[in-house]
């Protein structure tokens, strides 16, 4: 590649980022006025649209143009698009045009990108799961460094044991679900399988040591990690006899409703939660079974006054 080439490259990608006065990016590319001006006006030749500010305010930036010219993307920004478009390429978007679009884009971008690069694009994909779209949580969203998404699926394609402030943990899947990432693992300290927010921790280590893949706790780990979620990550948690058969319940809510324990052929117990009680009782009039409230207290309450209202809004009728 020419000097000139590569400098142009280096003045494109400046630009892409952000206004530069003349002077600065003569400066930065170590060229002359007349040169950088030179150089501006070969890219505006290849279709990039560089504008050019004046007064004290001024300076050169890109605009929109006519026609989508070619970007420069640093290392992070193509890790990021790589991802990003691989998480929706399995159609989850809905749209049949956009999500070949995506598959096309996410093709060009592989066939260039470095192998040191694909390798973290090609563990993240292959280490992550996607949550149902259409599930809600009341959790808040929980943004994830991308440098630590990678270290966590590194570990899981290797099998080597991680470290969450200093606890060992053997992580198996990242799940991505609804702006949350979760990693089932499972930790030596409790010896048991675990639905981590992978958010949570203010340290992420690698270790060194390789461990032996244990039987997982179910098939499907995504279902396992919105059972997880239904039992534990809720401020509200109720527990409900159902008085019907468990497979009959389960056949009526999502994983994330909550957890469906058999009791005897003709009922259940389900464990809930909510962000309120007021919603708790929405689920459970959503049922449209019999059911008795085996706890917390206030939610007895609040169903007691929602049935004296519901009683005395038909009496008269």
């Amino acid at each position: 590649m020419s000097s000139t080439t590569t400098r142009a490259l280096r003045l494109l990608s400046l630009l892409q980022d952000r206004t530069h006065t003349g002077p600065e990016l003569a400066e930065r590319l170590g060229v002359s006025d007349r040169t950088l001006r030179q150089d501006i006006a070969r890219l505006r030749e290849l279709g990039y649209p560089v504008h050019a500010g004046r007064g004290s305010a001024g300076g050169y930036r890109l605009g929109q143009g006519s026609t989508m010219p070619p970007l420069l993307l640093d290392d992070d920004e193509a890790v990021a698009i790589a991802v990003a478009a691989g998480l929706a390429e399995d159609g989850s978007l809905g749209v049949s045009d956009i999500d070949h679009s995506i598959a096309r884009a996410l093709a060009k971008l592989q066939r260039i990108m470095p192998k040191r690069l694909q390798r973290k694009v090609s563990a993240l994909r292959s280490a992550t799961d996607i949550g149902p779209a259409v599930t809600g949580s009341v959790e808040p969203d929980a943004p994830v460094p991308a440098q630590r998404l990678t270290v966590l699926a590194e570990a899981i394609r290797a099998g080597r044991v991680l470290f969450l402030d200093g606890d060992p943990i053997e992580p198996y899947r990242l799940i991505s679900w609804q702006r949350r990432w979760y990693l089932v693992a499972y930790d030596r300290n409790s010896h048991a399988w675990r639905a981590l927010p992978a958010a949570a921790p203010a340290r992420v280590e690698p270790g060194a040591e390789h461990f032996a893949a244990r039987a997982l706790p179910e098939d499907d780990l995504t279902a396992f990690v919105l059972r997880e979620i239904a039992s534990a990550g809720w401020r509200v948690h109720a527990r409900i006899t159902v008085l019907a058969p468990a497979e009959t319940v389960l056949a009526r809510i999502n994983p994330t409703v909550g957890v469906v324990e058999p009791v005897d052929d003709a009922s259940c117990l389900l464990i809930t939660g909510a962000d309120t009680l007021e919603t708790i009782a929405i689920y459970l009039s959503m049922l449209m079974m019999d059911f008795r409230v085996d706890g917390p207290p206030d939610l007895v309450a609040h169903i007691r006054t929602l049935a004296r209202r519901y009683t005395d809004a038909v009496a008269d009728c």
